[in-house]
């Protein structure tokens, strides 16, 4: 499904971290031509070896390079970055270039704990995130499509490594909202593919086994000591429900059942 051929575009991936990387490479094995940036001088030589042209940006300190690097038909931002200043600014600059079409890369975080499922009509809390993405939803220059992404794990991101073993783990019986890097980048594709602009879009994995289940999988495929749970503390959760995705964009999960995942 992901791979089909897409009209020449040129995509701007800003932020060049554990998503944006491989998602660069993705899309350039799609066809399009693909730039990326980064903070980190460093890593320059890293995306030139992937024949990905690499821009330094730092969008709390923007110069010319941040203009070359919006000549580009959709932007995705992917950077874990809760300035909001910089974002007012970012946005600003952004109505004044040929950019369209954005994706910002958000988080589930944004929901408070309500101890049921929670949807894209569900108000979020009052955080740094979520008011970046109110000033991404009033702007009326260009469309943008928020993906709420849940935990981001895959290939070397074990969520087994991030459990406390030597510490009871509050909250057992409250639910994982996880999602595959696979299907970051496959819903990423498929927004751009299907031209879907102007959405906000919950994006979990299909399973949400309570955390005792999965945190005891998790640690014991590394041979890791089995979590303590402290039984006594209060359960709180939410369930990120993630149907307007799947329906809209007629979109099956590569990993649904995050409890069948080597």
């Amino acid at each position: 499904m992901r791979k089909n051929r897409p009209l020449k575009q040129r995509i701007s991936i800003l932020g060049c971290g554990w998503l944006g990387l491989p998602l660069a490479i993705d899309l350039k094995e799609m066809g399009y031509e693909v730039l990326i940036s980064t903070t980190s001088e460093s890593k320059m030589a890293l995306l030139e070896n992937n024949r990905i042209p690499p821009f330094l940006i730092d969008i709390a300190k923007p110069d010319a390079t941040l203009n070359t690097f919006l000549v580009t038909d959709v932007l995705i931002i992917a950077i874990p970055f809760k300035n909001l200043d910089a974002f007012r600014n970012l946005i600003e600059i952004i109505g004044e270039t040929q950019v369209k079409k954005v994706v910002f890369v958000s988080s589930s975080s944004v929901y408070p704990y309500t101890n049921g499922r929670v949807t894209e009509e569900t108000p979020t809390a009052q955080t740094p995130l979520a008011e970046i993405e109110q000033l991404f939803i009033a702007n009326t220059a260009f469309a943008t499509t928020i993906l709420r992404f849940g935990g981001l794990f895959g290939y070397d991101r074990k969520p087994g490594k991030f459990i406390r073993t030597n510490k009871a783990i509050q909250n057992p019986d409250g639910f994982v909202n996880l999602i595959h890097r696979d299907d970051c980048l496959g819903i990423i594709e498929q927004i751009i593919l299907q031209n879907v602009w102007n959405e906000v879009f919950n994006a979990c994995a299909e399973s949400h086994p309570k955390r005792r289940d999965f945190y005891f999988r998790e640690t014991r495929k590394l041979g890791a000591p089995d979590p303590i749970f402290d039984e006594t503390s209060e359960s709180s959760f939410k369930i990120v429900d993630s149907r307007k995705l799947i329906n809209r964009l007629n979109y099956h999960f590569i990993h649904p059942d995050l409890m069948l995942i080597d």
